[in-house]
């Protein structure tokens, strides 16, 4: 997770889950936007010395991108940067569990992690069914404590996703369903989001077409805007 969703109160509310059912933890938060490559293995250094053996991620495509990033190197014990490309990850990761914060990258239910390389300035994407997260608790009541611009920015983000998903070469009549179904939901309900950001059926509706894009463009890749 990130410090800024810590400050909001949802990190709490699983590890009281956790809590509760004799389950140990521990918590990694030295992520910043557009995760880094060397974030990636600090968490999994953090992972492995606490003798880890799952992880879920809390937040946006940030932590949940590095969490993945941090599942690979764990599995593999290799740097982040060496799975660069398409099909690059011999061992599977550990299960992974996401609570998206925000309704924009999909991440929660993609098969890709961008990861930027510090060193070389640019972001690398790794692509891979074995990162798939195993379950996504897709929920609108942590997407309440999202400001006005980072609701508008996230679901523009999101409608992108489906538009560049719509026109790829690799798109097909299933991805196209659900990249239009996307492109509805945050047609009709974004602006009544960030308008009423307390209103769990607007931010639902909002946390959908994030989800349906993400299916869209994790079957049918992306365009310009994200390449």
């Amino acid at each position: 997770t990130g410090p800024h969703i810590i400050g909001a109160g949802w990190v709490k509310d699983v590890t009281d889950s956790l809590d509760a059912e004799e389950i140990h933890y521990t918590i990694f938060s030295g992520i910043t936007p557009n995760p880094r490559d060397f974030e990636v293995m600090n968490g999994a250094e953090v992972y492995q010395t606490s003798g880890c053996d799952a992880i879920i991620a809390v937040g946006g495509g940030s932590p949940i991108d590095c969490a993945k990033g941090i599942g690979i190197v764990a599995t593999n014990k290799k740097d982040i940067l060496t799975f660069e490309g398409v099909d690059t990850i011999p061992i599977p990761p550990p299960p992974l569990i996401c609570i998206p914060t925000t309704a924009g990258t999909g991440a929660d239910v993609s098969q890709f992690a961008i990861i930027n390389d510090t060193k070389g300035q640019v972001k690398i994407a790794i692509i891979s069914k074995k990162v798939i997260p195993d379950i996504a608790l897709v929920d609108p009541v942590p997407l309440t404590s999202l400001g006005p611009a980072l609701t508008a920015q996230t679901g523009l983000d999101a409608l992108t996703h489906s538009v560049e998903a719509y026109v790829s070469n690799a798109s097909s009549p299933v991805t196209d369903t659900l990249a239009l179904e996307s492109i509805a939901q945050i047609r009709d309900y974004l602006l009544l989001a960030q308008q009423h950001p307390d209103n769990l059926q607007y931010r639902n509706q909002t946390l959908l077409g994030s989800l349906l894009g993400g299916l869209a463009f994790s079957n049918a890749s992306l365009g310009a805007v994200h390449a």
